[in-house]
């Protein structure tokens, strides 16, 4: 319960005490933990300005976990006893319950999730909970917070990147030979398949998920025992800690330890790449779902309506990902912002890397959810996708290749002369397939009857074999591929 004067933020749970009156001893005003040294407690506006609870208690497993391994490493290297080790994890193990079970006291007093969780084990064990920071410190600790937080992360994105790829896989596997539009400029360019189209975007997915992987196998160093800045004197063994925590290693300069967050710039940076790709699709679906388009239709789960406008169906889910796109690149630009003007090594605006990052990971995994729910739900209007892959003229350069490789005409010849069947067409109010033998021949008089079987959007498609082409059979074997190495 609260003690008389204080108040409780019922939508965060954290508890805001006053800035003077008596103290129980673990908090209230002045922090309690920084001893002597602060008589008086800070005025309510540096308390706002310097609590970080709000927030940083999404760290509260990272945290235990790293405090439960230094216990460990502690009693191993003779500086606490086994019995205060027993204490401490019996301590944390009932404080992680309490936190599971939303029954946790957060105290902004206590600014912090480290010392939030301290004061409340050392309030529950006593002298064993007071011993339990000796050789770290807040800055080795919050380090190790983030990077175990970013890692979990990783691991959690990674596996949704997967899915969407697998959505993308399955639907380019069913849609391997249906023809569509591709575009450059957003103008008819070449007939394409959807499948091909689809494919596109597991590659896009396929590095990111790459970049990912980097960012955590990169970040996979312990900075815990670095201390505040300068390591300690006490002979912690910091390969113990790394190891327990999963760790490649411990990192070599305390220094950079502490004051170093490059990790989660890369991290907000394969975020921010992640969601330009999402982005991406999201567009093309907010394109594809417009009746002046007709490519796909959505379901009711992933559209809305409007207030006023009965008939409207809306591509919502899809703008959305496009929009919550901005604020995962405003995290990226703020972290850089934030660390660029710092000198070594620890400062308080090292505190604000934290909101950014959590949002960032929050919304990425809200868009990549949404996108495999569209991909999954999309419904192709195949015929009108074939409709329009023939609009354009989007067959000319067939016709260029086929004055290549029939007449042995140079290409660029042949480009001009199918620029010229092209302004013929568009004056006549036909594709190139509506213009007769005569009037192809005005242009070139080699040209034969065989020219016409490469003027359809399924004769352009089908002969696109090369390797990454477009043609149905390239594309059945690269979804195929892509399924049994996606599992």
């Amino acid at each position: 319960m609260a003690r008389r004067g204080a108040r409780r933020d019922e939508s965060t749970g954290i508890v805001s005490q006053p800035t003077s009156g008596p103290s129980n001893g673990i908090s209230l005003g002045s922090n309690a933990q920084w001893g002597g040294r602060f008589a008086a407690g800070p005025s309510a506006i540096m308390q706002a300005i310097n609590a970080s609870i709000g927030f940083d208690r999404k760290m509260w497993r990272q945290d235990i976990a790293g405090s439960l391994a230094h216990a460990a490493m502690l009693r191993h290297v003779g500086i606490i006893s086994a019995d205060d080790e027993t204490a401490i994890r019996d301590g944390l193990g009932a404080i992680a319950t309490r936190i599971e079970a939303g029954e946790f006291p957060w105290d902004e007093g206590l600014e912090d999730i480290h010392m939030n969780i301290e004061a409340r084990l050392t309030e529950a064990i006593g002298e064993a909970g007071k011993r339990l920071h000796t050789g770290r410190s807040r800055n080795d600790q919050v380090a190790l917070d983030v990077r175990l937080w970013v890692r979990d992360a990783i691991d959690g994105l990674s596996g949704q990147v997967k899915d969407v790829m697998r959505a993308l896989v399955a639907r380019a596997a069913e849609h391997a030979g249906t023809v569509m539009p591709g575009f450059t400029h957003l103008q008819p360019a070449q007939p394409v398949t959807l499948g091909h189209h689809l494919l596109a975007y597991v590659e896009m997915l396929s590095r990111d998920l790459s970049r990912l992987a980097d960012c955590r196998a990169r970040m996979n160093e312990s900075p815990l025992g670095a201390a505040a800045l300068a390591g300690t004197g006490f002979p912690i063994d910091r390969h113990m800690t790394a190891a327990a925590l999963g760790f490649d290693g411990p990192t070599r300069n305390s220094l950079d330890s502490v004051a170093s967050r490059d990790f989660a710039a890369e991290f907000l940076f394969a975020c921010a790449m992640c969601a330009t790709h999402l982005s991406r699709f999201a567009e093309e679906i907010v394109i594809w779902t417009n009746p002046y388009f007709g490519f796909v239709r959505l379901s009711d789960a992933f559209t809305t309506g409007s207030s006023i406008m009965p008939q409207k169906r809306n591509p919502d889910a899809a703008e959305l990902v496009r929009g919550k796109t901005g604020r995962i690149f405003g995290a990226l630009i703020g972290l850089l912002t934030v660390q660029k003007g710092l000198a070594l090594t620890y400062f308080k605006d090292m505190q604000e890397d934290k909101e950014g990052v959590f949002d960032a990971a929050e919304n990425l995994t809200l868009n990549l959810a949404a996108i495999a729910g569209m991909v999954r739900d999309m419904q192709p209007d195949v015929a009108r996708l074939e409709q329009a892959a023939g609009a354009g003229f989007s067959t000319a350069t067939d016709l260029a290749d086929w004055l290549v490789r029939s007449l042995k005409m140079p290409f660029r010849d042949a480009h001009h002369v199918t620029g010229r069947l092209v302004a013929r067409a568009e004056a006549k109010g036909c594709d190139l397939a509506g213009l007769t033998l005569a009037e192809l021949q005005s242009e070139e008089p080699r040209i034969t009857e065989a020219v016409f079987g490469v003027l359809t959007v399924r004769a352009s498609v089908a002969s696109r074999t090369s390797f990454g082409g477009t043609a149905p059979e390239n594309v059945a074997q690269a979804a195929a591929a892509w399924r049994e190495k996606l599992g």
